[in-house]
């Protein structure tokens, strides 16, 4: 009897333990509660995450890599902003302020004493006549309008102009160019009175209005002996050309 069921004890331990290594082995095929299926499980969380990351909600926390970015995004902006805030803004010396200066300094201006050389000279002809010559003295274009407003000697009155000597445009001297104007100092046949011997010469120019004298006046040098006058002296309107001015 002793040995009958020392042989059951055995075979009952011998079953128990078919059946633990049969679970075992079962359990191992189908992947369950292993610590290979926990790193497994975890693979796809960390990608879930990242991908979450990229685009992360509004108002949510970031990460400071996600941070990072429009930090850097805005430095370039502000780059950007100040660059283009420059590449508006004219410099000193710029060419805009180099173009108003020079705009300004080749304006025209009036042609009077102080930017221009008058000179008398008495014509064989036609007879009895004065030439005069205004020339550009200046830098800047300059405007003779009208006619001269000259005095011989001390006369109180100018003379006349003669009407149909006037041009079609004002003339208009560039620096270094001459106008031209011819005053008629007598009759030819002696009939006007109050002739007389005039030894100085005093020229006024007009301004663009035509209503008085601009400027300083200029004082050409006449001949020594002078020229004679009467009241049939007369000038002419300024011209462009001399021949246009003598033709009166």
């Amino acid at each position: 009897m002793s040995n009958l069921r020392t042989s059951r004890t055995r075979l009952v331990a011998a079953a128990a333990g078919t059946v633990l290594a049969a679970l075992a082995l079962t359990a191992c095929g189908d992947g369950t509660g292993t610590q290979d299926e926990g790193a497994a499980t975890k693979s796809p969380s960390a990608s879930a995450s990242t991908d979450a990351g990229a685009s992360t909600p509004e108002g949510a926390p970031r990460s400071d890599s996600t941070a990072a970015a429009p930090t850097t995004a805005s430095g370039a902006q502000q780059a950007a902003s100040k660059t283009s805030s420059a590449s508006r803004t004219p410099k000193a010396g710029s060419s805009t302020g180099k173009s108003t200066g020079s705009s300004a300094a080749t304006t025209p201006v009036t042609c009077e004493g102080s930017n221009t050389k008058t000179v008398a000279a008495p014509l064989t002809r036609p007879v009895n006549h004065l030439l005069l010559t205004v020339t550009n003295t200046g830098s800047r274009t300059c405007f003779l309008y009208g006619y001269p407003a000259v005095r011989f000697g001390e006369a109180q009155s100018v003379p006349p102009v003669i009407e149909d000597s006037q041009p079609q445009a004002v003339v208009t001297l560039e620096p270094g160019q001459s106008g031209y104007a011819s005053v008629n100092l007598s009759a030819t046949d002696g009939s006007a009175a109050h002739g007389h011997t005039a030894k100085s010469l005093t020229v006024w120019f007009q301004g663009r209005s035509l209503s008085g004298s601009v400027g300083r006046s200029a004082t050409p040098a006449l001949p020594a002996k002078g020229v004679y006058v009467d009241d049939s002296l007369k000038v002419t309107y300024w011209q462009q050309d001399m021949d246009d001015a003598v033709s009166w």
